[in-house]
C-alpha cells in the first residue's frame, strides 16, 4: 500500500490555560529550588482546568488544524479519536468532538483508537487506509490527554514530568506521503506502565484497590524491554520507507522524557538539530505529545512542505512504534 498520496494538510494543538513551573512542582515535593529542572529538565507544563476537558482541548486543536488545510468540519470524511485515555467509557471523545464541532447531525463516522501514547500514529495507520481505499478525501485526527487527574505524587519520576494538552491533524491527498509505518507490541512490559481503574475490572461498582485510580510506572523496565529493540524496529522501518538517518529533515518523537529523547538522539545516532525538542515546555503530554511536537515543528519552520519526518515513541503495553512522513 506504501507510499500513497496521503499528505498532512493542517495541524493545531491546544495547551491549557493554566502554566505550572518546575518551581512550583518542587514546591510540592518539598524539593529545593530548581531541583525537578536538573533531576527531570522541565521547566513547566500545563494543567487543564475542569472546563478544559478533553473534548474542548481537542476541539480546539482541530479548530486550528482545519483552518491551516482549508476544511471546513462538514467537509470531514472520517473523525478519529487518539487520546491514550478516553474523557469517558461511553460514548467515544470522537462522539464528544463531532458534536462539539457543530456536526452532530452529519452523520460523519466517528471513533476512537486507543494505544496509549502511541494512539496518534495508530489512527494515522487507519486515516491513510481509508483515504487509500478512496473511502474518505478528508480525515480528522485528535488527540487530547489530561494526565493530570491521574498523577501519584509518591512517585516523582512520573508524576512531575506529565502535562495535559491536544493536538490535531487534517489528512486527504496531495504532493506528501506516508512512506512507511511500522507497530510492534511486547506485553512482556505490560507491568511497566498501568492505570488500572476505569474498565469493567476495577470500577465503582466492584470495588477498587488503592492506587487503582493512580498512573503507575516502572520507567525502567519501559526503558530495558524497548531500548532493546528500537535501533531494530527502526533500522527495518527506515529500510521499508526507502531512506536512511541522515535524510531526514526532522525526528519528531514522543516526548516521554529528557532522558529518553537524549536516548534516542544518541542511540540512534541522529544529529540533535533533526530531533524536535518540547519537553522543558510541555512535558509527557501521552497519546498528545507526538501531534503537539508535530504542530509545534510545522508552525516555528523547522518541518516544511516537501520535507520528511520521522514520528516515533514508544508506549505502554510495551509498544513500539514510528511513521515516516513526506510533509
Amino acid at each position: 500500500m506504501f507510499p500513497t498520496a496521503t499528505t498532512i494538510l493542517g495541524t493545531g494543538s491546544y495547551l491549557p490555560r493554566q502554566d505550572v513551573s518546575s518551581t512550583e512542582i518542587d514546591a510540592r515535593l518539598g524539593w529545593q529550588e530548581g531541583q525537578s529542572f536538573s533531576r527531570f529538565g522541565i521547566r513547566s507544563r500545563h494543567v487543564a482546568d475542569a472546563d478544559e476537558t478533553s473534548s474542548y482541548m481537542a476541539t480546539k486543536a482541530a479548530e486550528q488544524a482545519l483552518h491551516m488545510a482549508g476544511c471546513q468540519p462538514e467537509e470531514l470524511d472520517l473523525i478519529l479519536g487518539a487520546c491514550g485515555v478516553m474523557e469517558q467509557p461511553i460514548p467515544s471523545t470522537s462522539v464528544l468532538v463531532q458534536n462539539r464541532l457543530g456536526l452532530a447531525t452529519s452523520g460523519i463516522p466517528a471513533f476512537d483508537i486507543n494505544a496509549t501514547c502511541l494512539s496518534f500514529l495508530q489512527a494515522l495507520d487507519v486515516a491513510n487506509m481509508w483515504l487509500s481505499a478512496g473511502r474518505a478525501r478528508r480525515v480528522l485526527v485528535f488527540s487530547a490527554d489530561i494526565a493530570s487527574v491521574g498523577l501519584d505524587w509518591s512517585q516523582p519520576e512520573s508524576a512531575a514530568i506529565f502535562g495535559d494538552g491536544a493536538a490535531a491533524v487534517v489528512l486527504g491527498s496531495d504532493e506528501g506521503a506516508i512512506l512507511a509505518h511500522g507497530f510492534e507490541t511486547y506485553s512482556e512490559g505490560k507491568e511497566a506502565c498501568v492505570l488500572a481503574a476505569g474498565g469493567t475490572r476495577s470500577n465503582p461498582a466492584r470495588g477498587t484497590a488503592p492506587g487503582d485510580a493512580l498512573f503507575q510506572m516502572d520507567g525502567g523496565l519501559a526503558f530495558r524491554v524497548a531500548s532493546r529493540r528500537l535501533p531494530r524496529f527502526l533500522a527495518g522501518l527506515l529500510e521499508r520507507a526507502g531512506m536512511r538517518p541522515d535524510q531526514l529533515d526532522r525526528v519528531v518523537p514522543h516526548q516521554a522524557s529528557a532522558q529518553a529523547l537524549s536516548h534516542i538522539t544518541r542511540a540512534l545516532r541522529f544529529d540533535s538539530d533533526q530531533v524536535v525538542n518540547v519537553f522543558a515546555q510541555t512535558g509527557n503530554q501521552v497519546a498528545a505529545s507526538i501531534p503537539t511536537t508535530l504542530d509545534h515543528a510545522v508552525r516555528s519552520g523547522a518541518l516544511k512542505r516537501g520535507q520528511t519526518a520521522l514520528l516515533v515513541g514508544t508506549s505502554a503495553g510495551i509498544s513500539i512504534g514510528g511513521t515516516v512522513v513526506r510533509f
